[in-house]
């Protein structure tokens, strides 16, 4: 177990969020999204590295799978792929063919998006306290 490194990615994932918090506040979803896509993917990371399997990439189902072997993700997963949909297309002008990315993105599009992220926090806090015998 490596706690200093759970912890550092555990600390950017929350700061993060909060981040994609402000930017639904502000009316900014599509960096709300991108944001929640990230701090989930801090999060999922945070439990890899500090169960000593660095990794790398963006994908969050991906990195579901190769904790899979080690811990039930399934409960997740619906969560992790709807934030893989917000990694390119919020911030890249040409992921579509008219506009900008912030004309494709509402308020309930960033809510899913911190919810899920959220609920990607819960499940690594969860596990992470299973496996460090409830050491945060």
């Amino acid at each position: 177990m490596d706690v200093s490194e759970f912890d550092r990615w555990i600390l950017m994932a929350e700061r993060t969020l909060e981040s994609a918090l402000k930017d639904l506040e502000a009316g900014d979803y599509n960096w709300a999204c991108f944001k929640a896509h990230q701090a989930g993917e801090f999060a999922v990371k945070a439990l890899l590295y500090g169960m000593g399997k660095p990794t790398r990439g963006h994908a969050i189902t991906r990195l579901l799978r190769e904790l899979s072997g080690y811990v039930e993700v399934d409960a997740v997963l619906e969560a992790a792929a709807l934030l893989d949909k917000f990694y390119v297309p919020t911030r890249y002008v040409d992921a579509w063919s008219e506009g900008v990315p912030y004309e494709y993105y509402t308020r309930r599009d960033a809510e899913a998006a911190l919810s899920a992220a959220q609920t990607l926090m819960s499940f690594v806090r969860r596990v992470w306290g299973s496996l460090s015998g409830g050491r945060d």
